[in-house]
């Protein structure tokens, strides 16, 4: 009997479990976008842990013991959270279709003709040991933004030059706050280098136009940069090249960290081993240093602090005179961002900017050029997010601008100005998820210049159709002004009217399986520009920019090799300056071409990259000075072409040896025309050297990694 009982019982228990499974609801079916299936899917009963996920093919079943109504959830990253509710006896065979999760304005950029750079989800990412590392940089950030389409190839001095625009219309920002001269000083027909070391930022944000209210005083494009946050390690590294010798190092602190950098510059060794052109009686020399202070406050803020300082020096033989250059360059800023409740942020800073040039045989033999710029610029934001669909930001700031310039010859001719003004400014911008798919940014910049007394309103707006992750339509419009340089507005008599540029820009962005396309058409109407008429500067100058860009990388077409082509297309005329007539300036290219490819090696530890760059010729437009006017000489140089070549070897885990090569094929590229002393001769604009050779050892002394970018 008890044996009988036993049999029974383990019948009993091998068939419950089927009995019960009799009883459960099957809960079933295949979830997709509407075109592809969801892997990875999430489907469960609201307030239960019964669910699973969805297969490769976005299948999926569970069971549940739940009768009646239940509500079944699904989630999944990048869609909307869906619901179904139903009997649990009816959830077979379901067929569910997710809808593309909406991105919040936070994570969308309302704005063409922007490039990212650092830490960033946006399409081009680079970061500092990159930009050190480019085909042609030599580790300048300026050097390195040229390989983007836009910029143009003006070789005799290495400056910015966007779409048609003068170098002075780019404006370069520190953590918001402006920087009046982001350019070290050096000889004529000599690439300057930016001032700042690439390893003091975490994010370069380069705007080739279309940017909102909140930058002004750039007609062109602005170059924001925000430096690193505090850092939680001790780092220390140098560099040694035969231009220059780097020491930069980091101290960690509680909450905080203080970070210095020192460079030295001297081409004596350099110009005795490749010789230029020019003619060198004191080699150009440089001395600089860079420190910041960085401090969380209560996890809610960031305060941020910099000071850096350069003194330039060189002497050298023209036209038959000796020209000694003396430059003094110093910035500082200070900025406070904090975050308080309700979604609101603000931020305030301060900077200051001055730049002391002295020139002895600046123009004629025994003359001398003094001048002094300062410039205060004070400013104040607020940010709100009201909803992922909803953002506004408003602020205000003040340029406080000084200059003094005394020029005096031998002959007792004398030329001198001071000139002191205000700029001041207001702007908002508002952000908004018009649709699913389109988002716009409105904005407004009031501006006044106290030398002019007039208010300027500029307003400006911008959309973007995201229909996926892949693609972006962009199309912008806005105004834009820029105060004239200190020198024109002293010679009008403070009459000088600001000039401005009404941006007009549509673009495509396609970013899929490691390849990035970028086109976009812009056309820049200028109003106001710089005029000499009858000897004074007037504000009757106008003129137009307008052309296209293309941009391609990949990364994936050849194994390790990665790939960039830019091309830019750029129809420019202008009647300013000195002009008689409107025309192209002498900067402007029509057709500018870059290609780059960079090989990495493995086992060697080894990057070689190369780069092409072309650009058609340039006008020029001469009036010989020892005849009369009608004398005049009108061409195109011919063009520009170059083939340049980079090698990066990691030698040791904290070392890294590159060496670059610009022009190898040591092209003399013409760039212009000008007379002699004489008034008869005429000569060739060229780069005071046909080839450009540069060596560097990067060590990093307490790092993993070589020259880690929180060295500084």
């Amino acid at each position: 009997m008890v044996y009988m009982k036993q049999v029974c019982l383990f019948f009993l228990m091998v068939l419950l479990p089927h009995f019960e499974a009799a009883a459960q609801n099957t809960v079933s079916g295949r979830v997709t976008d509407g075109k592809a299936p969801l892997t990875g899917a999430n489907i469960f009963i609201y307030g239960t842990i019964e669910g699973t996920t969805a297969d490769s093919a976005g299948h999926f079943c569970f069971y549940t013991n739940r009768k009646g109504k239940v509500t079944l959830m699904m989630t999944c990253i990048g869609y909307e959270t869906d619901s179904l509710t139903a009997n649990a006896e009816n959830m077979k065979g379901l067929n569910i279709v997710m809808r593309p999760k909406s991105l919040s304005i936070d994570e969308v950029t309302v704005t063409a003709s922007a490039f990212h750079f650092g830490k960033s989800e946006n399409f081009k990412t680079m970061g500092a040991l990159d930009i050190v590392l480019a085909g042609n940089s030599c580790g300048d950030i300026y050097a390195a933004l040229q390989s983007l389409p836009g910029t143009q190839k003006v070789g005799e001095n290495g400056k910015l030059y966007v779409r048609g625009g003068e170098s002075d219309e780019c404006q370069t920002f520190v953590n918001g706050m402006h920087v009046l001269m982001p350019y070290t000083a050096t000889a004529g027909n000599t690439a300057v280098r930016g001032r700042f070391s690439p390893f003091l930022f975490k994010g370069i944000n380069f705007s080739l136009g279309g940017y909102n209210g909140e930058y002004g005083q750039a007609l062109s494009s602005v170059l924001p940069m925000e430096t690193t946050d505090a850092a939680a390690s001790d780092k220390l590294g140098f560099s040694v090249s035969p231009l220059d010798w780097n020491l930069g190092g980091t101290k960690s602190l509680h909450g905080s960290s203080l970070s210095f950098n020192a460079s030295y510059s001297d081409m004596g060794l350099y110009n005795k081993v490749f010789p230029d052109r020019l003619d060198w009686t004191s080699p150009y020399r440089q001395l600089s240093g860079e420190a910041q202070y960085k401090r969380e406050v209560n996890t809610i803020g960031m305060f941020k602090s910099y000071i850096g300082y350069d003194r330039t020096t060189f002497a050298q033989c023209m036209d038959n005179r000796e020209m000694l250059f003396n430059e003094h360059n110093f910035y500082a800023n200070a900025t406070y961002k904090w975050t308080a409740a309700h979604g609101c942020s603000f931020f305030a800073g301060i900077a200051n900017s001055a730049v002391f040039n002295k020139i002895d045989g600046a123009k004629t033999r025994n003359d001398h050029y003094d001048n002094i710029r300062n410039e205060i610029h004070l400013k104040a934001c607020m940010n709100k997010s009201m909803s992922s669909a909803f953002k506004i930001s408003t602020g205000m700031e003040d340029y406080v601008r000084h200059s003094r310039m005394e020029y005096e010859t031998s002959q007792d001719l004398s030329h001198h100005y001071t000139l002191d003004y205000h700029v001041f400014a207001a702007f908002a911008n508002a952000q908004l998820r018009m649709a699913r798919h389109l988002y716009m940014n409105l904005s407004a910049r009031m501006e006044n210049a106290g030398y002019a007394d007039n208010w300027n309103v500029m307003p400006r707006t911008a959309f973007s159709f995201i229909p996926n992750h892949h693609l972006q339509f962009t199309a912008s419009w806005g105004r834009y002004s820029q105060t004239a340089k200190d020198d024109d507005i002293a010679l009008s008599g403070k009459q000088m009217h600001q000039s401005f540029a009404d941006h007009a820009i549509i673009g495509l962005q396609y970013n899929h399986q490691q390849t990035l396309l970028r086109i976009e058409a812009y056309d820049k109407q200028y109003r106001h520009l710089p005029l000499l008429e009858n000897g004074k500067y007037t504000a009757n100058g106008y003129g137009h920019s307008r052309g296209l860009d293309v941009y391609v990388e990949n990364t994936s077409l050849i194994s390790r090799v990665d790939m960039t082509l830019a091309y830019s297309y750029n129809d420019s005329k202008r009647l300013y300056l000195d002009f008689e007539e409107p025309r192209t300036p002498h900067y402007a290219t029509k057709h500018n071409l870059r290609m780059t490819a960079k090989y990495s090696i493995d086992k060697l530890k080894t990057i070689v990259g190369m780069a092409c760059s072309f650009a058609s010729g340039r006008p020029y437009h001469l009036i010989a000075p020892t005849t009369e006017k009608r004398n005049v000489s009108n061409g195109f140089t011919p063009s520009y072409h170059s083939l340049d070549a980079n090698l990066t070897f990691l030698v040791h885990p904290k070392m890294i040896v590159y060496a670059s090569m610009n022009n190898i094929l040591g092209r003399k590229n013409i760039f212009g025309y000008r007379y002699a002393a004489d008034g008869t001769t005429r000569m060739p604009v060229t780069s005071s050297r046909n080839r450009f050779f540069y060596i560097v050892i990067l060590v990093s002394l307490k790092n993993n990694k070589a020259y880690d970018i929180s060295n500084f």
